[in-house]
This record gives C-alpha cells, sequence and structure tokens, in this order.
C-alpha cells in the first residue's frame, strides 16, 4: 500500500523542488567551465597576461572550495529556503555585473561575487533535497542533480564558443539571467520553508573566517606553488598556514555552536564519504586534464576530435549517475560506491601498461573509467548529507563539495609537477596514471565505511559519531 509520502501532489512537490535545486545547482559548473573559450578576447580587450587573466577560473574556484561550508552552516542557522533564493538573486546581479565590467579588476571582482552566489546556493539546495526526499529515493534523486551537474560542466566550453562567436565574450554572462530567473522562479513556489534550529551558541564568526582563510590559504599555496622548487616565501606561507589550521581546530573544539564541528569526521560515514569524493576527483580531474595534453601530443588530434574523445569519459559518468542512484536505493550506499571506484580503478590500469598507446584501446579505458564514476557518484553525496542530522545538513553538504574541490585543485598541481615538456614532446604520462590509478584505489578503500544498507532517515548514532 502506498505511504501518504507518494501521493501524486507530493511526488509532483517533490519533482519541483529537485528541478528547482538542479537548476540553481547547474549554474556554479556551467560557469566554471564556459568561460575558458572567452579568456584569448577577454586578455586581448584588457591587455592582460595569462596569469592575470587566469584569476578568472582560479578565484573562483578557490571561494567555491572555501565557502560552502560557512554558507552551509549559516543556513542550518537561519532557514535553507531564503540563503537559496538569496544566491540566485546574487548569482544573476553578479552576472550582468560581469558582462558590463569596464576593466578586468572589476570583472575579476564579480567573478568572486559569482561564487560567493554559487557557495550559497550550491549547499543549502542539497540540504533541501535531504530534507524533502525520503530515504529510499534520496540517492536517486542526487544522481539527476548530479547528472545535470555532469552535463553542465561538460557543455559549458561548447556553449561558451557558440555564445562568444555570435556576440562576444560578455554574452557568456548574459545568458545566465534567463537561467537564474527560471531556477527563482521554480525555487519560490516550490522550496519549503524549513524550521530553524535553535542554536547552542552565538554563531562561529572567527570560526567561519579561519575556516576560509585555511581553505583558500591551502588552495592558493597549491595553485602558486604549482611547478615551482619551493622557496623561503612558500615555505613560510605554509607554516602559516600550519599554525592557522592548528588554532581554527582548538578555536572549534571549544566553541558552543562551531561552523564546522571537528568531530563530524568521527562519523563514519561522513569521513568515508568526503574523503572517497576527494580521492576520485582527484583521479577523475587529473585524467580529464591528462587525457587532451596525450591526444595532442601523441597522437595529433585537434581541439575538435579531442573534445569528442573526452566524452568518452564524462559521457558515461552523466548518464549512469542516475542508475547508480537507484541501485544505491536497492542496495544500500556502500554496494555501487565500491563497485564504481573498483571499476573506474580497473578501467584506468591498462594506461599504466602501455594502452595509452593506442587510441582504440585509451578511449575504452576511459569509457569503463566514467561508467565507474558515474555509479559512485550519486551514492557519495547522499551519504554525507544522511550520515548527520537535518540540523547539520546544509554544513555537511558543504564539507562535501569543499571536498571535492580540493581533490580537483590537488589533481591539477600534481599534473602539472608530473608531466614535462622538451623538444621532443611532453613525458610522464605514466607516472599520472600511476597517480590516478592509486586515488582511485584508495577512494575504493575509503568507501567501504559508507553504510550497508539505506537509511530510516536519521543520522548515526551521536555515540559512534562522538557528537553529543
Amino acid at each position: 500500500m502506498p505511504s501518504p509520502e507518494d501521493s501524486p501532489h507530493n511526488v509532483r512537490a517533490e519533482r519541483a523542488v529537485i528541478f528547482a535545486v538542479a537548476l540553481g545547482t547547474i549554474l556554479a559548473p556551467l560557469n566554471s567551465t564556459m568561460i575558458a573559450v572567452g579568456l584569448p578576447r577577454i586578455m586581448k580587450e584588457f591587455h592582460a597576461d595569462v596569469a592575470t587573466a587566469g584569476w578568472l577560473i582560479t578565484a573562483y574556484l578557490i571561494a567555491l572550495a572555501a565557502l560552502q561550508p560557512v554558507t552551509g552552516k549559516l543556513g542550518d542557522r537561519l532557514g535553507r529556503r531564503p540563503l537559496v533564493l538569496g544566491g540566485l538573486v546574487a548569482f544573476g546581479l553578479a552576472s550582468l555585473g560581469a558582462a558590463l565590467a569596464p576593466s578586468l579588476p572589476v570583472l575579476i571582482a564579480f567573478r568572486g561575487l559569482q561564487a560567493v552566489a554559487g557557495a550559497v546556493t550550491l549547499p543549502n539546495g542539497i540540504a533541501i533535497v535531504r530534507d524533502v526526499v525520503a530515504a529510499e529515493r534520496r540517492a536517486s534523486r542526487f544522481g539527476l542533480i548530479g547528472a545535470a551537474t555532469g552535463l553542465a560542466a561538460s557543455i559549458g566550453p561548447a556553449l561558451g564558443g557558440l555564445v562568444i562567436g555570435a556576440a562576444g565574450w560578455r554574452a557568456v554572462f548574459y545568458v545566465n539571467v534567463p537561467v537564474v530567473a527560471l531556477a527563482l522562479a521554480l525555487a519560490w513556489r516550490s522550496l519549503p520553508r524549513t524550521v530553524r534550529t535553535e542554536p547552542a551558541g552565538p554563531f562561529d564568526l572567527l570560526g567561519s573566517l579561519l575556516l576560509c582563510g585555511v581553505l583558500a590559504g591551502f588552495a592558493g599555496l597549491l595553485v602558486e606553488g604549482r611547478g615551482s622548487a619551493g622557496g623561503p616565501l612558500l615555505a613560510a606561507s605554509a607554516v602559516a598556514l600550519a599554525v592557522a589550521a592548528a588554532y581554527l581546530l582548538r578555536h572549534e573544539l571549544g566553541h558552543a555552536d562551531p561552523v564546522i564541528h571537528p568531530r563530524l569526521f568521527r562519523i563514519r560515514s561522513f569521513a568515508a564519504a568526503t574523503s572517497g569524493v576527494a580521492l576520485s576527483n582527484l583521479s577523475f580531474y587529473t585524467t580529464l586534464l591528462a587525457t587532451p595534453i596525450l591526444l595532442a601530443n601523441r597522437f595529433g588530434w585537434g581541439s575538435v576530435e579531442i573534445g569528442l574523445g573526452l566524452t568518452a569519459l564524462s559521457g558515461p559518468s552523466i548518464v549512469v549517475a542516475p542508475i547508480g542512484g537507484r541501485l544505491a536505493d536497492r542496495l544500500g550506499r556502500r554496494a555501487p560506491a565500491v563497485l564504481g571506484h573498483g571499476l573506474a580503478t580497473a578501467g584506468l590500469v591498462p594506461l599504466a601498461l602501455g594502452a595509452d598507446r593506442s587510441t582504440v584501446a585509451l578511449l575504452l579505458c576511459l569509457a569503463v573509467a566514467g561508467v565507474g564514476f558515474g555509479l559512485a557518484m550519486a551514492t557519495l553525496q547522499t551519504s554525507a548529507v544522511e550520515a548527520v542530522g537535518p540540523a547539520q545538513a546544509g554544513v555537511a553538504a558543504g564539507l562535501f563539495s569543499t571536498s571535492r574541490y580540493l581533490g580537483s585543485i590537488v589533481g591539477s598541481v600534481v599534473l602539472a609537477a608530473l608531466l614535462t615538456t622538451s623538444g621532443h614532446g611532453v613525458s610522464g604520462f605514466g607516472s599520472v596514471a600511476l597517480l590516478v590509478i592509486l586515488a582511485g584505489f584508495l577512494s575504493m578503500l575509503a568507501v567501504l565505511g559508507l553504510r550497508g544498507r539505506v537509511p530510516s532517515g536519521g543520522p548515526e548514532p551521536a555515540r559512534a559519531s562522538g557528537l553529543t
């Protein structure tokens, strides 16, 4: 007999929430890849070099990675609906400001505001899905959102190229406006007014600032140290960052209502999900960045061929993500994640054995790995947000997303360190293959800590998690 939650009205309301959250979620990845095509024209108009213009992407990614735990915590305290609506409005206004920017510094500033708005919207939208959708359907819904996110990131360069070719680089920001308007209209009608939780203490402003500083500093240190041999300034920055991180940990342990509870990572499923996504994204993103270099230098492929070749990795991942979510709802959270990461690792192993010397073998390996990554995608996000109670779902979603971004940033840095350029081309792909295989294998081990069964909806016991 169907439960009241499965009534036609509730099912329609749930679908409306999923569609609204998915639309809001795609804005961040779409804008992280769409602008890449416009960088040459932006550099030419503002007479900027590559390093300066590169901050349009770097600052955007660092802000998204650093802010989401804090904005998720704000949603836990203030309610998620107003933050999602406010984040969407802010993203639209920041996009208009970027489109009208008279100089590169102003453009970078509005890109930063886009990232802030995206960081407000993302974790709170995910937390709303956790609140609204029953546990037995939760992973499949996250699979749909994950597929939409992956699709947005994949089509970003192609869409950016079409828009820029027709109307110039400023049009990539104008194109956000109708998407924001539709997402805002749907969110206004469908997002529930969640009950605020009574905070245990004042908002942790110092912890929030420290957390953003430590995460942004870590990401910036990796970016600035990319391919660098080090130096006194880099070493001093690393020491200062370690001291700040230690002080942050001490402060959070002593605060009545910390912005991130360090003991969250004592919850087995949460620790497994965040470490699993960091390692798997390191493997996925490094593969995604290394493949175009390999195809161009070893096989002489052009940009169009490379773009099509990359769909061997990203395409299966997008298609399989909803299937992985359905499997997680039927079989439990652990099985699809372990299967997915195992399959991804197995697909990449032949690359270390010489399969990268044949285009057919290379693309086949990428396709198998893409299926594996797709299978695990939804169950990791689901496990992270349901490992805690509803009152902490926002900060859990933010920390999960931050872990994903940090995995990508580390992957890009390590890739730059492993690949070497000479007059004979680029070498070091064997080391890259070993890295992505190791990261994939470690992610498979990490997700063994996920729940084996679909939970009833509550968090893991406080006794097991250390949260009291």
